[in-house]
């Protein structure tokens, strides 16, 4: 039996993690013991235990408790817990999802110990080191042997960075898993229910939200949106506050709705329904295209290509004029067409946990 550690510890992680171990426990049980670590990077009930609770994640195996601070700080504190825990447990193989601080300590920590890496999420490239996202990508293929790809850009950028081809497997999307397989199950009623049509908008990126005139610049065009289209904004905490101190939160009379994170399964029972989505989120590019909804994504580039090649994704570019220009586009010429790519099918954990049970 192989032990595979599976470590997560921001939000979106807990979506890529739940058909992996939901795919090892239900076919693979005799073959790979799966040992879950949380590693505390998000720990509000919102960001992090209601994904379990919804999910169906069994509670983790290790909980590191690592908490917020510094990319150097959160880092270094989930190497330090992480490496204990490992030497302990002396898994076969780590596996880690995304791009997140916690991913990229975990590779680090296995590496060292020469422990196998699986990267699901490998290859995304936005080509711009300015996003700490970024660096956690590059570093972590650097480091894994095995690179679990979601669409053709990655396994093409993973070759021009020298990785070999057969450590390279394009499998599809495990966050289209989950969102295929929760769509099965009735999703919550929204109380009150918001009228037809409208917006739903996330923003959190810290180019976005960190700079006053830039957070003021952005809720300015968004208020203008809002004029024709109301706009709900599930706003991330640390946003909130941005808001706050920069004394913008929008009045009640802005056509902008601010409520708190919602729990995954609200959220998408929100955001599926909507005319449109104004994001700066990564996962949230993916998932708009996979259901076919039009979606406008706040930044000058995107690690994503295929959802706007073939999906319903526009990259709008990062100022408030450029987003007004592409809402007003949006009125004349109708919402974006896109298709469903190519293995993005709710089977992405199928064929993961097929070549980690094999290796």
């Amino acid at each position: 039996m192989r032990k595979l550690m599976l470590v997560a510890g921001a939000r979106p992680n807990f979506m890529k993690i739940a058909p992996l171990l939901r795919e090892m426990r239900k076919h693979y049980a005799a073959e790979i013991q799966p040992v879950l670590v949380h590693t505390g990077q998000h720990y509000d009930h919102l960001m992090s235990q209601s994904f379990f609770d919804e999910l169906g994640i069994a509670p983790p195996d290790h909980h590191l408790g690592v908490g917020s601070g510094s990319h150097a700080q959160q880092t270094a504190r989930v190497m330090t817990a992480l490496e204990e825990v490992m030497l302990a447990e002396r898994p076969d193989c780590l596996v880690v999802v995304g791009d997140v601080n916690s991913t990229l300590a975990g590779a680090l920590v296995a590496a060292k110990l020469l422990v196998p890496v699986a990267h699901v999420e490998a290859g995304l490239r936005s080509f711009d080191r300015g996003m700490p996202e970024e660096i956690n990508r590059l570093v972590t293929d650097a480091l894994a042997d095995t690179l679990f790809v979601t669409e053709p850009s990655g396994r093409e950028n993973l070759l021009r960075e020298g990785r070999p081809p057969e450590a390279i497997h394009l499998v599809g999307n495990v966050m289209v898993d989950t969102l295929l397989h929760e769509l099965k199950r009735p999703l919550p009623r929204l109380e009150p229910a918001p009228a037809k049509p409208y917006a739903v908008l996330t923003l959190h990126r810290p180019a976005n939200v960190d700079r006053p005139e830039k957070l003021g610049e952005l809720m300015a065009a968004l208020e203008e949106v809002a004029r024709e289209l109301p706009v709900y904004f599930p706003a991330h905490p640390r946003t909130q506050k941005a808001l706050a101190a920069a004394g913008l939160a929008p009045g009640g009379d802005s056509g902008i709705t601010v409520m708190d994170p919602l729990p995954y399964r609200s959220f998408l029972a929100l955001w599926k329904d909507a005319a449109l989505v104004i994001t700066d989120s990564g996962g949230l590019q993916e998932e708009t295209t996979a259901l076919g909804v039009p979606c406008f994504t706040l930044r000058d580039n995107t690690e994503r290509p295929i959802t706007v090649e073939v999906g319903t994704n526009t990259l709008v570019g990062s100022s408030g004029q450029a987003l007004v220009a592409a809402f007003r586009r949006f009125q004349e010429e109708g919402p974006k067409k896109g298709r469903v790519p190519e293995l993005w099918d709710g089977r992405a954990a199928e064929r993961i946990v097929r070549v980690l049970a094999g290796g």
